[in-house]
């Protein structure tokens, strides 16, 4: 069995207490796995907008045909891989 050994402490409102206990019990939660849940849904999402981005229709057709075109040769890069890495196992 996993337990949960790191608190998260906070202080409400007892509207926002008694929201929140309802909506988890509507859910079938009790208030702290609720409230976990939710909070990290909503982190998620906020690290997921860092990552997305949106274009205009001009733009965006000019990121997708950059995209497709082939990939051009990258000598430096070439030259880089095929570096045997320090970390690589021997067989």
């Amino acid at each position: 069995m996993n337990m949960r050994n790191a608190a998260i402490n906070l202080r409400a409102h007892p509207e926002q207490r008694d929201l929140i206990d309802e909506a988890a019990s509507i859910l079938g939660k009790n208030r702290s796995d609720f409230m976990l849940e939710v909070a990290c849904e909503r982190a998620q999402a906020v690290l997921l907008d860092q990552i997305f981005f949106q274009l205009d229709n001009d733009k965006f057709q000019q990121f997708s045909a950059l995209l497709d075109a082939p990939v051009n040769s990258n000598s430096g890069l070439e030259r880089l891989m095929s570096i045997e890495t320090p970390w690589k196992e021997d067989k």
